[in-house]
């Protein structure tokens, strides 16, 4: 919604000033060199990057549409189900886990919060770690190494793909002069014509740098940043998960396991801790 309405306020303040000095439409109307732009653009976006980062990115683009996902209440959630995963495992032992890190899409535990469980990877991110904990893992201390070294080798490719589309908005204002020069090139073909067809043929040529500039500053980088700000509350997210499983391995109580996990949220996300403590309540009492 609000990429939405930045892309909107840009189009109607730049050309509603533009229009509003004098300016015509129609000179700014230059198919090819729109062309010229989008299509080198496109191409060094392709000749720079591996097939991974190119088709990650690409399918990323919904993700930077929808925004970041995890909200105040998806975090409740995270650790309602992480308290619940805890109490379990304390009172009747890590192995009592096992049957739910294999199967878990078919765990009536993971099934009881069901925004968690239709996150795959952060589903398969916790599993993963509490298999460890059914087979005798009990050094948090390596088990954290590892942790981190999955999280980073996970933000490093995410974040490739919003650095390789902010090289390519990097690149457009060079485009761009690309084709203006491309047009001043075909101008100067047309030296003998009158001032007014030079004037526009000159016109039409400057509109190359415009759109480069344009595009890149006002849309692409944005959208890179957008997208690299929504993978990195995706990597909180694991982050979460990394403290509150750490403090269930280093022998706290499931309480105070997840109120470590809270209290490294974002203030924006990060619920009150009368607010997890309800909520668990109402957990223990079913």
């Amino acid at each position: 919604m609000f990429i939405i309405i930045g892309v909107v306020v840009t189009l109607i303040c730049v050309f509603g000033g533009y229009m509003g000095g004098g300016g015509h439409m129609e000179v700014l109307f230059q198919p090819f060199e729109f062309i010229i732009i989008l299509g080198a653009a496109i191409g060094s976006f392709i000749l720079g990057n591996p097939k991974s980062v190119i088709f990650g990115a690409l399918g990323s683009f919904g993700i930077m549409m929808r925004g970041p996902r995890h909200t105040k209440a998806s975090y409740l959630e995270l650790l309602s189900m992480l308290y619940t995963v805890f109490r379990l495992a304390k009172t009747k032992g890590d192995l009592a886990l096992e049957s739910h890190v294999e199967k878990p899409h078919e765990s009536p535990l993971f099934q009881r919060f069901p925004n968690f469980t239709s996150d795959h990877h952060a589903l398969a991110f916790l599993c993963d770690y509490l298999r460890l904990l059914t087979l005798g893992t009990n050094n948090a201390h390596e088990v954290e190494s590892i942790i981190d070294a999955e999280i980073e080798s996970h933000h490093h490719e995410v974040h490739s793909w919003s650095s390789a589309l902010n090289t390519m908005g990097d690149a457009m204002p060079a485009l761009g002069i690309v084709a203006a020069v491309l047009g001043v090139i075909h101008t100067m073909g047309s030296i003998t014509e009158p001032p007014e067809v030079l004037g526009h043929l000159i016109g039409g040529a400057l509109v190359g740098t415009f759109t480069g500039v344009l595009i890149s500053y006002a849309f692409v980088a944005p959208m890179a940043s957008t997208m690299g700000q929504t993978f990195d509350t995706e990597t909180m997210y694991l982050n979460c998960i990394k403290t509150g499983l750490l403090a269930h391995m280093q022998g706290y109580a499931p309480q105070v396991s997840i109120e470590f996990a809270r209290k490294i949220l974002p203030n924006g996300v990060k619920p009150s801790f009368s607010e997890v403590e309800d909520t668990v309540s109402n957990l223990s009492s079913e």
